[in-house]
Protein backbone atom coordinates (compact mmCIF):
# COMPACT_ATOMS: atom_id res chain seq x y z
CA UNK A 1 0.00 0.00 0.00
CA UNK A 2 1.21 3.55 -0.68
CA UNK A 3 2.54 5.41 2.33
CA UNK A 4 0.38 8.19 3.74
CA UNK A 5 1.88 11.64 3.31
CA UNK A 6 3.83 12.82 6.33
CA UNK A 7 2.68 15.88 8.23
CA UNK A 8 4.62 19.05 8.97
CA UNK A 9 8.08 18.48 10.40
CA UNK A 10 10.77 20.58 12.06
CA UNK A 11 14.10 20.94 10.27
CA UNK A 12 17.39 22.43 11.42
CA UNK A 13 19.32 24.23 8.67
CA UNK A 14 22.99 24.84 9.51
CA UNK A 15 24.33 27.76 7.48
CA UNK A 16 22.52 30.89 6.28
CA UNK A 17 24.17 31.41 2.93
CA UNK A 18 22.31 31.25 -0.37
CA UNK A 19 21.88 27.45 -0.22
CA UNK A 20 20.72 27.41 3.40
CA UNK A 21 18.19 30.21 3.00
CA UNK A 22 16.85 28.73 -0.25
CA UNK A 23 16.43 25.39 1.52
CA UNK A 24 14.76 26.95 4.56
CA UNK A 25 12.39 29.10 2.49
CA UNK A 26 11.30 26.11 0.43
CA UNK A 27 10.66 23.98 3.52
CA UNK A 28 8.55 26.76 5.06
CA UNK A 29 6.57 27.13 1.83
CA UNK A 30 5.85 23.39 2.02
CA UNK A 31 4.35 23.82 5.48
CA UNK A 32 7.29 22.72 7.60
CA UNK A 33 8.95 24.49 10.52
CA UNK A 34 12.62 25.45 10.36
CA UNK A 35 15.34 26.87 12.57
CA UNK A 36 18.38 28.25 10.77
CA UNK A 37 21.74 28.44 12.56
CA UNK A 38 24.45 30.83 11.36
CA UNK A 39 27.80 31.29 13.11
CA UNK A 40 28.37 34.84 11.81
CA UNK A 41 26.52 38.07 12.54
CA UNK A 42 24.36 38.06 9.41
CA UNK A 43 23.05 35.77 6.68
CA UNK A 44 24.65 35.67 3.26
CA UNK A 45 27.68 33.37 3.34
CA UNK A 46 29.89 34.28 0.38
CA UNK A 47 27.14 36.60 -0.86
CA UNK A 48 29.03 39.03 1.35
CA UNK A 49 29.41 42.79 1.53
CA UNK A 50 31.91 44.61 3.73
CA UNK A 51 31.51 48.27 4.68
CA UNK A 52 34.33 50.81 4.84
CA UNK A 53 34.53 54.60 5.32
CA UNK A 54 34.84 54.87 1.51
CA UNK A 55 32.01 52.56 0.46
CA UNK A 56 31.24 48.86 0.33
CA UNK A 57 33.07 45.88 -1.16
CA UNK A 58 31.50 42.66 -2.44
CA UNK A 59 34.41 40.62 -1.15
CA UNK A 60 32.80 37.24 -1.89
CA UNK A 61 30.56 36.57 -4.90
CA UNK A 62 31.03 39.40 -7.39
CA UNK A 63 27.88 38.93 -9.46
CA UNK A 64 25.42 36.27 -10.52
CA UNK A 65 23.75 35.03 -13.69
CA UNK A 66 20.26 33.61 -14.16
CA UNK A 67 19.81 30.49 -16.28
CA UNK A 68 17.17 28.45 -14.42
CA UNK A 69 13.50 29.48 -14.52
CA UNK A 70 13.08 28.63 -10.84
CA UNK A 71 15.81 31.05 -9.84
CA UNK A 72 14.28 33.69 -12.10
CA UNK A 73 10.89 33.25 -10.42
CA UNK A 74 12.46 33.54 -6.97
CA UNK A 75 14.11 36.83 -7.97
CA UNK A 76 10.69 38.16 -8.95
CA UNK A 77 9.79 38.13 -5.24
CA UNK A 78 12.27 40.97 -4.63
CA UNK A 79 11.55 43.36 -7.51
CA UNK A 80 14.12 46.10 -7.98
CA UNK A 81 16.64 44.59 -5.59
CA UNK A 82 18.94 43.28 -8.33
CA UNK A 83 20.39 45.35 -11.17
CA UNK A 84 22.39 44.47 -14.30
CA UNK A 85 26.07 45.36 -14.06
CA UNK A 86 27.80 47.05 -16.98
CA UNK A 87 30.81 44.71 -16.69
CA UNK A 88 29.21 42.28 -19.15
CA UNK A 89 32.29 42.40 -21.39
CA UNK A 90 34.77 40.96 -18.91
CA UNK A 91 38.36 41.30 -20.12
CA UNK A 92 40.93 38.51 -20.07
CA UNK A 93 44.41 39.72 -19.12
CA UNK A 94 47.90 38.29 -19.39
CA UNK A 95 50.32 38.32 -16.46
CA UNK A 96 51.30 41.92 -17.26
CA UNK A 97 47.76 43.26 -17.37
CA UNK A 98 47.47 43.41 -21.15
CA UNK A 99 44.12 42.47 -22.67
CA UNK A 100 44.60 39.19 -24.53
CA UNK A 101 41.05 38.70 -25.75
CA UNK A 102 38.73 41.33 -27.16
CA UNK A 103 35.50 41.56 -25.14
CA UNK A 104 32.67 39.68 -26.79
CA UNK A 105 29.01 40.68 -26.66
CA UNK A 106 27.53 39.37 -23.43
CA UNK A 107 25.67 36.07 -23.79
CA UNK A 108 23.81 36.70 -20.54
CA UNK A 109 23.34 39.52 -18.09
CA UNK A 110 25.55 39.85 -15.03
CA UNK A 111 23.51 40.88 -12.00
CA UNK A 112 24.33 42.39 -8.62
CA UNK A 113 22.17 43.01 -5.59
CA UNK A 114 21.79 46.64 -4.48
CA UNK A 115 23.28 48.22 -2.47
CA UNK A 116 25.45 45.11 -1.85
CA UNK A 117 25.54 41.44 -2.81
CA UNK A 118 24.57 40.40 0.72
CA UNK A 119 21.23 42.18 0.42
CA UNK A 120 19.62 39.44 -1.69
CA UNK A 121 20.05 36.69 0.90
CA UNK A 122 19.33 39.15 3.73
CA UNK A 123 16.02 40.07 2.12
CA UNK A 124 15.03 36.42 1.63
CA UNK A 125 16.02 35.64 5.22
CA UNK A 126 13.99 38.50 6.71
CA UNK A 127 10.73 36.53 7.18
CA UNK A 128 12.70 33.80 8.97
CA UNK A 129 14.27 36.38 11.27
CA UNK A 130 10.89 38.00 11.91
CA UNK A 131 9.47 34.59 12.89
CA UNK A 132 12.42 33.95 15.27
CA UNK A 133 13.58 31.10 13.05
CA UNK A 134 17.08 32.49 12.46
CA UNK A 135 19.75 32.07 15.15
CA UNK A 136 22.75 34.30 14.34
CA UNK A 137 26.20 34.20 15.97
CA UNK A 138 25.43 30.59 16.87
CA UNK A 139 27.89 27.87 15.90
CA UNK A 140 26.70 24.26 15.84
CA UNK A 141 29.33 22.04 17.46
CA UNK A 142 27.60 18.66 17.50
CA UNK A 143 24.60 16.80 16.06
CA UNK A 144 23.20 14.04 18.23
CA UNK A 145 20.06 12.07 18.87
CA UNK A 146 17.43 14.00 20.83
CA UNK A 147 17.48 13.22 24.55
CA UNK A 148 13.67 13.34 24.68
CA UNK A 149 12.97 11.63 21.35
CA UNK A 150 15.56 9.10 20.16
CA UNK A 151 14.04 9.22 16.67
CA UNK A 152 14.79 12.94 16.40
CA UNK A 153 17.86 15.17 16.55
CA UNK A 154 19.27 17.86 18.79
CA UNK A 155 22.10 20.33 18.21
CA UNK A 156 24.74 21.52 20.64
CA UNK A 157 25.73 25.11 19.95
CA UNK A 158 28.07 27.88 21.06
CA UNK A 159 27.13 31.56 21.07
CA UNK A 160 30.04 33.46 22.55
CA UNK A 161 30.56 31.98 26.00
CA UNK A 162 27.05 30.53 26.10
CA UNK A 163 26.28 26.88 25.38
CA UNK A 164 22.83 25.77 24.37
CA UNK A 165 21.05 22.63 23.15
CA UNK A 166 18.27 22.91 20.56
CA UNK A 167 16.11 19.83 20.14
CA UNK A 168 13.00 18.47 18.50
CA UNK A 169 14.30 18.24 14.93
CA UNK A 170 13.06 15.65 12.47
CA UNK A 171 15.85 16.43 10.02
CA UNK A 172 19.13 18.35 9.78
CA UNK A 173 20.33 20.16 6.64
CA UNK A 174 24.02 20.99 6.36
CA UNK A 175 24.23 24.10 4.16
CA UNK A 176 27.98 24.32 4.64
CA UNK A 177 31.08 23.89 2.48
CA UNK A 178 31.65 20.16 2.00
CA UNK A 179 34.78 19.99 4.22
CA UNK A 180 32.96 21.75 7.08
CA UNK A 181 29.94 19.47 6.70
CA UNK A 182 32.21 16.41 6.78
CA UNK A 183 34.05 17.71 9.85
CA UNK A 184 30.81 18.35 11.75
CA UNK A 185 29.54 14.86 10.99
CA UNK A 186 32.86 13.34 12.07
CA UNK A 187 32.91 15.36 15.29
CA UNK A 188 29.37 14.16 15.95
CA UNK A 189 30.34 10.53 15.35
CA UNK A 190 27.95 10.28 12.43
CA UNK A 191 28.46 8.66 9.04
CA UNK A 192 25.15 8.71 7.13
CA UNK A 193 25.41 6.45 4.11
CA UNK A 194 23.87 9.08 1.85
CA UNK A 195 26.51 11.68 2.72
CA UNK A 196 29.71 9.69 2.26
CA UNK A 197 30.40 11.40 -1.08
CA UNK A 198 31.30 14.60 0.77
CA UNK A 199 34.93 13.54 0.77
CA UNK A 200 35.06 13.58 -3.04
CA UNK A 201 34.53 17.36 -3.24
CA UNK A 202 37.49 19.73 -3.62
CA UNK A 203 37.06 23.43 -2.81
CA UNK A 204 39.92 25.92 -3.11
CA UNK A 205 40.50 28.84 -0.75
CA UNK A 206 40.70 32.48 -1.84
CA UNK A 207 42.47 35.51 -0.44
CA UNK A 208 40.66 38.76 -1.28
CA UNK A 209 42.12 42.27 -1.26
CA UNK A 210 40.00 45.42 -0.95
CA UNK A 211 41.36 48.85 -1.96
CA UNK A 212 39.95 52.39 -1.92
CA UNK A 213 41.38 55.44 -3.71
CA UNK A 214 39.30 58.47 -2.61
CA UNK A 215 41.91 60.88 -4.03
CA UNK A 216 40.94 59.70 -7.52
CA UNK A 217 37.66 61.61 -7.21
CA UNK A 218 38.67 64.64 -9.27
CA UNK A 219 36.53 66.55 -11.80
CA UNK A 220 38.82 65.78 -14.76
CA UNK A 221 39.43 62.12 -13.86
CA UNK A 222 36.69 59.68 -14.81
CA UNK A 223 38.40 56.52 -13.57
CA UNK A 224 41.78 55.56 -12.17
CA UNK A 225 43.92 53.17 -14.17
CA UNK A 226 42.45 50.82 -16.81
CA UNK A 227 39.27 51.67 -18.66
CA UNK A 228 37.63 48.32 -17.94
CA UNK A 229 35.59 47.46 -14.85
CA UNK A 230 36.19 43.73 -14.47
CA UNK A 231 38.78 41.26 -15.68
CA UNK A 232 40.06 37.73 -15.30
CA UNK A 233 43.82 37.61 -14.95
CA UNK A 234 46.49 35.01 -15.61
CA UNK A 235 48.90 36.67 -13.18
CA UNK A 236 50.13 33.95 -10.81
CA UNK A 237 48.75 35.80 -7.80
CA UNK A 238 45.59 37.40 -9.17
CA UNK A 239 42.59 35.69 -10.77
CA UNK A 240 39.96 38.44 -10.72
CA UNK A 241 39.74 42.24 -10.45
CA UNK A 242 36.62 44.40 -10.27
CA UNK A 243 36.02 48.11 -9.90
CA UNK A 244 33.39 48.10 -7.15
CA UNK A 245 32.41 51.70 -7.83
CA UNK A 246 31.22 50.70 -11.32
CA UNK A 247 28.40 48.58 -9.91
CA UNK A 248 24.89 50.06 -9.75
CA UNK A 249 23.77 51.51 -6.45
CA UNK A 250 27.32 51.93 -5.10
CA UNK A 251 29.08 55.09 -3.97
CA UNK A 252 31.38 56.64 -6.63
CA UNK A 253 34.65 56.49 -4.66
CA UNK A 254 37.19 54.46 -6.66
CA UNK A 255 37.33 51.01 -5.07
CA UNK A 256 38.70 47.68 -6.23
CA UNK A 257 38.22 44.08 -5.14
CA UNK A 258 41.04 41.70 -6.07
CA UNK A 259 40.73 37.93 -5.68
CA UNK A 260 43.81 35.73 -5.64
CA UNK A 261 44.20 32.59 -7.73
CA UNK A 262 43.27 29.25 -6.21
CA UNK A 263 46.83 27.92 -6.49
CA UNK A 264 48.39 30.97 -4.84
CA UNK A 265 45.72 31.04 -2.13
CA UNK A 266 46.38 27.37 -1.30
CA UNK A 267 50.12 27.99 -1.14
CA UNK A 268 49.74 31.01 1.15
CA UNK A 269 46.68 29.92 3.14
CA UNK A 270 48.38 30.31 6.53
CA UNK A 271 50.42 33.43 5.74
CA UNK A 272 50.17 36.55 7.86
CA UNK A 273 47.45 38.89 6.51
CA UNK A 274 49.87 41.83 6.36
CA UNK A 275 52.20 39.82 4.13
CA UNK A 276 49.28 38.77 1.93
CA UNK A 277 48.18 42.39 1.62
CA UNK A 278 51.63 43.56 0.53
CA UNK A 279 52.05 40.79 -2.06
CA UNK A 280 48.56 41.23 -3.52
CA UNK A 281 48.92 45.01 -3.66
CA UNK A 282 52.15 44.59 -5.64
CA UNK A 283 50.37 42.23 -8.05
CA UNK A 284 47.46 44.68 -8.37
CA UNK A 285 49.91 47.40 -9.38
CA UNK A 286 51.56 45.12 -11.93
CA UNK A 287 48.24 44.19 -13.52
CA UNK A 288 46.48 47.58 -13.50
CA UNK A 289 49.34 50.06 -13.68
CA UNK A 290 47.85 51.91 -10.69
CA UNK A 291 50.80 53.10 -8.57
CA UNK A 292 48.85 55.46 -6.31
CA UNK A 293 48.81 54.51 -2.64
CA UNK A 294 45.33 53.40 -1.51
CA UNK A 295 43.80 55.20 1.45
CA UNK A 296 42.14 51.98 2.60
CA UNK A 297 43.28 48.37 2.38
CA UNK A 298 41.88 45.16 3.84
CA UNK A 299 42.20 41.45 3.19
CA UNK A 300 39.84 38.56 3.80
CA UNK A 301 40.57 34.85 3.67
CA UNK A 302 37.89 32.49 2.40
CA UNK A 303 38.95 29.00 3.42
CA UNK A 304 36.37 27.42 1.10
CA UNK A 305 35.66 29.58 -1.94
CA UNK A 306 35.76 28.11 -5.43
CA UNK A 307 34.72 24.57 -6.30
CA UNK A 308 37.50 22.69 -8.07
CA UNK A 309 35.83 19.27 -8.11
CA UNK A 310 32.04 19.34 -7.61
CA UNK A 311 29.92 16.56 -6.20
CA UNK A 312 28.15 16.04 -9.52
CA UNK A 313 24.57 16.05 -8.19
CA UNK A 314 22.37 18.78 -6.76
CA UNK A 315 22.37 17.63 -3.13
CA UNK A 316 22.89 14.78 -0.69
CA UNK A 317 19.99 13.36 1.31
CA UNK A 318 19.98 10.37 3.65
CA UNK A 319 16.30 9.56 4.17
CA UNK A 320 17.08 6.94 6.83
CA UNK A 321 18.68 9.45 9.20
CA UNK A 322 17.02 12.62 7.94
CA UNK A 323 20.35 14.37 7.33
CA UNK A 324 21.16 16.20 4.10
CA UNK A 325 23.76 18.54 2.62
CA UNK A 326 23.62 21.29 0.01
CA UNK A 327 25.75 24.07 -1.42
CA UNK A 328 27.11 25.47 -4.66
CA UNK A 329 29.86 22.82 -4.46
CA UNK A 330 27.30 20.16 -5.36
CA UNK A 331 27.12 21.22 -8.99
CA UNK A 332 29.54 24.12 -9.45
CA UNK A 333 30.47 27.45 -7.87
CA UNK A 334 27.86 29.92 -9.10
CA UNK A 335 25.31 31.72 -6.92
CA UNK A 336 22.53 30.03 -8.85
CA UNK A 337 24.12 26.63 -8.16
CA UNK A 338 23.80 27.29 -4.43
CA UNK A 339 20.15 28.33 -4.80
CA UNK A 340 19.24 25.25 -6.83
CA UNK A 341 21.05 22.92 -4.46
CA UNK A 342 19.17 24.25 -1.44
CA UNK A 343 15.89 24.12 -3.35
CA UNK A 344 16.41 20.51 -4.48
CA UNK A 345 17.39 19.31 -1.01
CA UNK A 346 14.24 20.84 0.48
CA UNK A 347 12.08 19.22 -2.20
CA UNK A 348 13.73 15.83 -1.59
CA UNK A 349 13.19 16.05 2.16
CA UNK A 350 9.78 17.68 2.17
Amino acid sequence: MPQAPRGPRHFAVIGAGMAGIACARTLVQAGHSVTVFEKTVSPGGRMATRSSPFGSFDHGAQYFTVRDARFARALETVPGLCKPWSANAIRVLDAHGRVTEAPLPARESHWVAVPGMSDLVTQWAQPLAAACQLELKTRVTRIERDALDPAGWQLRTEAGEARHVYGGFDGVMLALPAPQAADLLATSGLSPKGLRKLASVDIAPCWTLMLAFPNAMQPDLVTLGPQWNAARSTHHRVAWLARESSKPGRTPTERWTVQASAEWSREHLQDDPARIEAKMLKAFTEVTGIYAAPAHTAVHRWRHARTVKPLGQTHLWDAHTGIGACGDWCIGHRVEDAFLSGLELALAAG
